[in-house]
């Protein structure tokens, strides 16, 4: 058997190649749309993908579905309960899929979403313990899916928690303790509150340490799993939509440049400027109204969170991340990506009218500021889990997935410092805010962690 986790860090999200080596039979499950790398390793291996096998109807990311059957002529499947646009091989809860030697079979567990499946691998199909199941969002190590992103299509997470419940205690936690679980998401994603940085573990290993494994009744799960989950990040419904419909394929070539000229021209007509450069760069000199979401964070999510997905987009900060940049905002599907700056040392010498910098405070600066500025707005962006263990005071909490529809909270006269656990998120929310119209904006170097750390509360 080939089995093969193909982990995409700055997602924290896993796709999966599974063949058999006696047939060259292959499947993918829950691709990206860069399938690049699912294509060589079939071909280093002589595998034929067969299938594209989605565990459920993604809204953090746009699935590589499509890309992969134009490519290789697979097959799409998902749940008989999934409800899209494009022809699927509908898959029903017990059914088994030959490979050749490998087996694999479809489990039906709906509670993240209504349509989601898992699925059981076997190296034989004879096996009494099966080589790993795939989990999708249902299961993850130290978690389990959030049941709330569906609020407002008439399913409550309520509804969905208690049917997750069954899921995992009536099909997932009935498979032998040595079952190896490979989910679709590791820390740092979205879909749960508690995830592991661990990219598989076992059954038996999540049946003693998985918190809401440990929750044998129902109500209890149902409050645990339902309380303390991050806002809804605002392009997962956009996501969602988008993973249903027979929508184009990924644009591979890369954004063309434009002349400052012509990127002013884009801004004035609503597009958004995004400088991908770190952070230090960035407070150093930037284009005026350009966001900042360093690509070397959680850059496609970030955008996510901040951007509306039906703006255009011009990339104006290194060249050299263009193409990096744009393949990774076409993982959360923003495809609008129309162009990217020519040459920004350039304008730094020659358009100095069209340059501003970034002010950043150290928590010592910040304490003294908090004394002298009665007015000072202090914004922290993190989300309700993280603030749990305290907050500087007179924070208003605004999660940085809530701040674009939070800004008329503030008053643009008075200034605003931003801060999160360790200065990325702050910077993205500094940024929006200075783009936004706020004159006297800054945030807070090092975060949370450095306010901390200086003994200065």
């Amino acid at each position: 058997m080939i089995f093969t986790q193909h982990y995409l860090a700055c997602l924290s999200q896993g796709s999966y190649l599974i063949g058999d080596e006696s047939t060259g039979r292959a499947v993918v499950v829950d691709p990206r749309r860069d399938i690049d790398d699912y294509l060589s390793e079939a071909a280093e291996h002589g595998l034929r993908i067969e299938r594209v096998i989605e565990t459920h109807i993604h809204a953090d990311f746009l699935t590589g579905h499509l890309e992969l059957a134009a490519a290789t002529g697979a097959q799409i499947c998902y749940s008989e309960e999934a409800d899209v646009e494009f022809p699927v091989e509908p898959l029903r809860d017990g059914q088994r899929i030959s490979l050749g030697e490998v087996t694999l079979e479809v489990l039906a567990t709906p509670g993240h979403t209504p349509e989601s499946i898992c699925i059981v691998v076997y190296e034989r199909g004879d096996d009494e313990v099966p080589y790993g199941v795939l989990t999708g969002d249902t299961l993850f190590v130290g978690d389990v899916g959030r049941p709330d992103l569906l609020a407002g299509t008439g399913l409550s997470s309520e509804t969905l928690a208690r049917t997750l419940y069954d899921s995992l205690h009536d099909k997932l936690l009935k498979l032998p303790d040595a079952t190896r679980v490979f989910p679709a998401h590791g820390a740092g994603s979205a879909c749960g509150k508690q995830l592991s940085s661990e990219t598989s573990s076992t059954i038996g290993e999540q049946r003693r340490n998985n918190y809401a494994l440990q929750l044998t009744d129902v109500d209890q799960f149902v409050a645990a799993i339902t309380e303390g989950q991050a806002p809804r990040p605002r392009y997962f419904e956009f996501d969602s939509l988008r993973n249903r419909e027979l929508r184009p394929l990924l644009d591979v070539k890369p954004p063309p440049l434009l002349d400052i000229d012509d990127v002013c021209e884009h801004a004035r007509a609503g597009a958004i400027l995004l400088d991908a450069r770190e952070q230090a760069a960035y407070a150093s000199g930037h284009l005026r109204g350009a966001v900042n979401v360093g690509l070397q964070g959680r850059f496609a999510e970030s955008a996510g969170l901040i951007f509306p997905p039906d703006r255009d987009i011009v990339l104006v900060g290194d060249a050299a991340l263009a193409d990096e940049s744009k393949t990774r905002l076409s993982r959360v599907g923003f495809d609008r990506v129309i162009g990217q700056l020519r040459d920004l040392p350039s304008v730094f010498t020659q358009r100095p009218d069209l340059v501003e910098t970034a002010s950043r405070v150290t928590a010592e600066q910040l304490a003294e500021l908090l004394g002298l500025r009665p007015g000072l707005q202090l914004v922290d962006v993190r989300n309700p889990g993280e603030t749990e263990d305290g907050v500087i005071p007179g924070a208003q909490e605004i999660p940085l997935p809530a701040l674009t529809d939070s800004i008329e909270s503030l008053d643009q006269r008075e200034p605003v410092v931003a801060y999160c656990a360790s200065g990325y998120r702050s910077l993205v929310a500094a940024s929006v805010l200075r783009a936004s119209g706020f004159a006297d904006v800054s945030d807070l170097v090092g975060g949370f962690d450095a306010w901390q750390d200086a003994g200065v509360a």
